[in-house]
């Protein structure tokens, strides 16, 4: 696998992993409603392993994701996607409570972009 496939296996596999820890799934449980093997998991979370076509189409339903999200994430559909999620997200909620969430959400941002910096 040359490096720029790998750099690109390795963020895919990072986002399945992050929207699986999100869904509060285990490895094995995405393994199971994927239909994929446990250590297959593994490796595609790591970026070590490429996979098919149909395998990925599994990983995306068994995650109830949209392929855009796994596969580009600065694209604006996705963006979009987010935000409605967001919005989906506030619709319930008191005023207190949205802005509860709203000074989390910028706490959490002002720490993301901070770890980005310091990254560099």
């Amino acid at each position: 696998m040359d490096e720029l496939t790998y750099d690109k296996m390795k963020k895919i596999g990072s986002r399945i992993k992050e929207i699986r820890i999100q869904k509060h799934m285990s490895q094995q449980e995405l393994s199971t409603q994927a239909g994929i093997s446990l250590p297959q998991v593994s490796e595609i979370e790591r970026g070590n392993s490429s996979m098919k076509l149909i395998t990925f189409m599994r990983i995306a339903e068994a995650l109830q994701v949209s392929a855009d999200v796994l596969l580009r994430m600065d694209v604006p559909e996705v963006k979009d996607i987010y935000q409605g999620e967001f919005a989906d997200l506030l619709s319930d909620c008191s005023p207190s409570e949205t802005d509860a969430i709203l000074k989390i959400v910028k706490e959490v941002k002002t720490t993301l972009r901070q770890q980005s910096n310091t990254d560099i």
